[in-house]
């Protein structure tokens, strides 16, 4: 059985390489990426403070689609260039947005939310989709969030089949 370990007492980059241990142990005897992005999802949600939205959108065709994730009720269809995730998506890069009402284009699925960080899921130059984290806070998201949560997402990449997941 896996057992979350809290670290927020720790710096970020510290807290980072905590969290993404915890990944690694997680995904250690599991390929599935259903499951693995469900328990990443619940893991960012649960681990991370101040997050009101922790989860996957997975690129169908000219869209990304509903996945895994923890909070409220989401957006089930984004298209690419649209809001902070389509604009991650079709960038291809990560997005941190301190203030997303001044997002040109910002998708209100939350009306709590305040800034939001947006992670591409990239094979090689393949889009699989995006992880996306909200939190109720400006300024929540910055570039220690960026690095630890990109390599998050490559640890999720390298230890998942995320393939029944497109289409």
């Amino acid at each position: 059985m896996f057992v979350a370990q809290r670290f927020l007492d720790q710096p970020k980059p510290a807290a980072y390489r905590e969290l993404n241990a915890q990944h690694t142990a997680l995904f250690a005897d599991e390929r599935d990426g259903l499951a693995n992005s469900a328990n990443m999802a619940a893991l960012l949600y649960e681990l991370l403070p101040d997050l009101n939205w922790a989860g996957f959108y997975f690129l169908r065709g000219d869209e990304l689609v509903l996945g895994p994730f923890q909070g409220r009720v989401a957006c089930v269809r984004i298209a690419l260039g649209r809001g902070v995730c389509g604009s991650a998506a079709r960038e291809r890069r990560t997005l941190v947005v301190p203030d997303v009402h001044a997002f040109p284009g910002h998708i209100a699925c939350d009306a709590r939310s305040r800034s939001e960080i947006v992670v591409p899921l990239l094979d090689g130059d393949q889009l699989l989709g995006v992880l996306d984290l909200d939190s109720p806070l400006d300024s929540r998201f910055d570039e220690d969030d960026a690095r630890g949560l990109e390599t998050a997402v490559q640890l999720l990449l390298a230890h998942s089949d995320l393939s029944r997941l497109l289409a």
